[in-house]
């Protein structure tokens, strides 16, 4: 897969697309990488410029930084899309993806045409002890027994299985090095401030059967931001993009479709 340079080391992406609407960036989770998107590539690559990147020490970036923070994964996001030439684009990020998505506006608003922000949060009640615990299972059990015994609690019930393999295959070959960068950036975050910063369009997508991200989470992110859109998918888990990819499509291409033909 290509790579680009940026200051946090060589970031890997994947591409599809180039027309001329605006493009989309999508940012992953912390138990996954880019390859998650490949149902979002294939779709809006028919239409638009379709990109999905790795953060520092995922997939084929180079290793992470030991004090790597949220901030420095948008940084290194806005420093990817520079080198792409992609100044300005539709910024869509899944949990850990939509913690840096507000970063990445905080960051650099000017840089964001909307966001859309699926199963995530600005603030988490059991933060702590989530990345607690998944921390120590990493450590103790490994990665592949670790993604095993998450998966279920991940996946909602109407989960395909290729989605189950997939899942526990992605999370299975994380560095646990990187995990552990990502569990503080996606688990410690408190962004409440930077809400009321967000002027652009926004779409906060939530499976009902999210159970690491409840509903309630995507509730108060949406309130929090003025003029944004709620949609909650049925039947869904964790992984919206990937367990209903055609009914989390669908809800961005109405929403796109929206702001772009105003």
């Amino acid at each position: 897969m290509p790579t680009v340079a940026t200051k946090q080391g060589s970031i890997g992406y994947s591409e599809l697309g180039g027309d001329h609407l605006r493009p989309i960036v999508f940012l992953h989770g912390v138990g996954s990488d880019k390859s998650v998107w490949a149902p979002q590539l294939d779709h809006f690559g028919k239409t638009r410029r379709a990109i999905a990147f790795d953060y520092p020490g995922y997939g084929d970036s180079d290793p992470a930084r030991a004090r790597t923070t949220r901030d420095d994964y948008a940084a290194s996001i806005c420093e990817a899309m520079d080198a792409l030439g992609v100044p300005h684009a539709h910024i869509c990020g899944l949990s850990l993806g939509g913690v840096i998505a507000i970063a990445l506006h905080h960051a650099e608003p000017g840089r964001c045409a909307s966001l859309i922000l699926a199963d995530t949060f600005a603030v988490h009640p059991d933060g702590q002890g989530i990345r607690d615990r998944s921390l120590e299972a990493s450590r103790s059990i490994g990665m592949r027994a670790m993604a095993e015994q998450r998966t279920p609690f991940i996946l909602g019930s109407q989960a395909p299985e290729h989605v189950k393999v997939d899942t526990i295959e992605t999370m299975a070959r994380i560095d646990p090095a990187a995990f552990a960068v990502g569990l503080d950036a996606v688990w410690l975050a408190d962004q409440r401030d930077r809400l009321a910063t967000i002027a652009v369009p926004t779409l906060v997508i939530v499976g009902d059967e999210d159970k690491p991200t409840p509903p309630a989470l995507s509730e108060k992110l949406a309130h929090g931001i003025a003029g944004a859109k709620l949609e909650v998918i049925e039947g869904a888990g964790h992984l919206t993009n990937a367990e209903k990819p055609s009914h989390f499509n669908a809800l961005i291409d109405r929403f796109l479709a929206q702001i772009e033909h105003r």
